[in-house]
């Protein structure tokens, strides 16, 4: 399919999955995830009105966002080293991977040098799996009141990936589990603002993931697909 027909079924398994569970489809955002394709891709990803893309490695952003960082608005989705944030703050909006006291602090001396405010999601490890980042969903409440008096920082949101499933059905506590840790948080007003947003559900299971709750999906090969599926590639 060629990047138009995959934006536009995509956008109809959103609204159907909103439909099935009494949802808006202005409530979820959609990332186009391009890590795995050329500025030139890239390009044809912003010029076809995907608004927000994602990237996982800075190494790998680098040569889009210097050909391309006017344009879109950026999300860093993957583990962020603490040495890297120098080079992603002011570029990326919002930071996806938040999981740990270090990265908060470099995150608000970075920011707070350049004035700006930067939009987190805390990564949660909901299923557990050791080969995943993020925090254990007891270790949540303790990260934010450590974290609470960064200025530069503001919690949004949560984050979580779910196993591959062959069934994707199989992700569903998962992402319910994430939904009622955010409601649990914000039942304890550990943040400044209440936390609205979760970031979860990509290719393999974001229809699922709307269904429970999703305001934020990151799509890469059902939406963005490989760069030989840009044919100039």
């Amino acid at each position: 399919m060629s990047l138009e027909e995959r934006i536009k079924e995509v956008n109809a398994r959103v609204e159907a999955a909103c439909a099935r569970s009494g949802r808006l489809r202005e409530e979820v955002n959609v990332i186009a995830v391009t890590k795995y394709v050329s500025a030139v891709a890239m390009a044809s990803v912003l010029d076809n009105g995907l608004e927000h893309v994602g990237e996982n490695r800075w190494q790998d952003a680098a040569d889009k966002w210097s050909k391309l960082g006017d344009r879109g608005t950026w999300h860093f989705i993957g583990h962020l080293q603490t040495n890297k944030v120098k080079d992603v703050i002011g570029k990326f909006e919002f930071i996806h991977s938040l999981d740990r006291l270090s990265l908060a602090q470099e995150l608000d001396k970075k920011a707070a040098a350049l004035g700006l405010k930067i939009k987190a999601f805390v990564q949660v490890n909901i299923s557990g799996e050791t080969s995943k980042y993020g925090l254990s969903s007891e270790a949540v409440v303790p990260f934010l009141k450590q974290i609470r008096d960064l200025e530069h920082v503001d919690v949004i949101g949560l984050m979580t990936m779910a196993p591959h499933e062959a069934d994707p059905e199989n992700t569903r506590p998962v992402f319910r589990g994430l939904r009622e840790l955010r409601d649990a948080l914000n039942g304890q007003a550990l943040t400044r603002e209440p936390i609205v947003h979760l970031s979860m559900g990509m290719s393999n299971d974001f229809e699922v993931a709307v269904e429970e709750g999703a305001t934020w999906l990151r799509l890469g090969s059902v939406l963005v697909g490989r760069e030989e599926d840009f044919h100039w590639a």
